[in-house]
């Protein structure tokens, strides 16, 4: 998913990065540039942190507000992902990617109850950040992509147990499909599908 999230409203697109027209010089102007457009596919290379941290770097010069202060947050929430756990670790790709997914499923539900409760503004910036994340995140995956792995992750189970696979093995699929889909599919969708195919 790369800057065009069906969930997200258009945000700001930093020329820094794409080059737009014009040099956001803040919060509205970046929110604003986002909106207009210029918005292109990027795949997933290298290491996500360090892509974070150039773009950082990049937003400071520009002097692009709303950028710099949404990617300070992706940065510390997965500097917080490392040091969480017994013991300090680099994340893997898709350990970042699940953080990230993560920040940004939260910002869309908080877009979400702003809307409702009344403040636009509100929303509107939590939509914009959750569509700079998805700069930063794969491309999600359609249903019937989603229901193929399903399918073949519960066939693959079916074989080496002889039978069609019941509630009992439900866990070890849905992780399995987590393992393969690799933030391209939210984690209660996948359960779903799951336990929609096991019946």
């Amino acid at each position: 998913m790369a800057w065009r999230p069906d969930v997200a409203r258009k945000a700001a697109v930093p020329e820094w990065t794409f080059g737009a027209r014009s040099r956001p010089t803040g919060d509205a102007a970046g929110m604003r540039a986002h909106r207009e457009g210029s918005i292109q596919e990027e795949q997933i290379v290298g290491a996500i942190k360090e892509r974070l941290r150039a773009d950082l770097t990049a937003a400071m010069k520009a002097r692009d507000d709303f950028a710099k202060s949404t990617l300070r947050m992706a940065i510390g929430a997965i500097q917080y992902a490392e040091v969480a756990g017994e013991q300090a670790k680099e994340l893997t790709d898709a350990e970042e990617i699940a953080v990230l997914t993560k920040e940004q499923r939260t910002r869309i539900e908080s877009a979400e109850t702003y809307a409702a409760a009344g403040r636009p503004e509100l929303a509107e910036k939590e939509s914009g950040e959750a569509t700079l994340l998805a700069r930063y995140l794969p491309q999600p995956l359609t249903d019937d992509e989603l229901t193929a792995i399903v399918d073949e992750e519960v066939a693959k189970v079916e074989a080496e147990l002889g039978s069609k696979p019941t509630m009992k093995q439900m866990g070890g699929l849905v992780k399995a499909v987590n393992a393969r889909v690799a933030g391209r599919a939210d984690g209660k969708t996948v359960a779903t599908q799951v336990r929609a195919r096991l019946g």
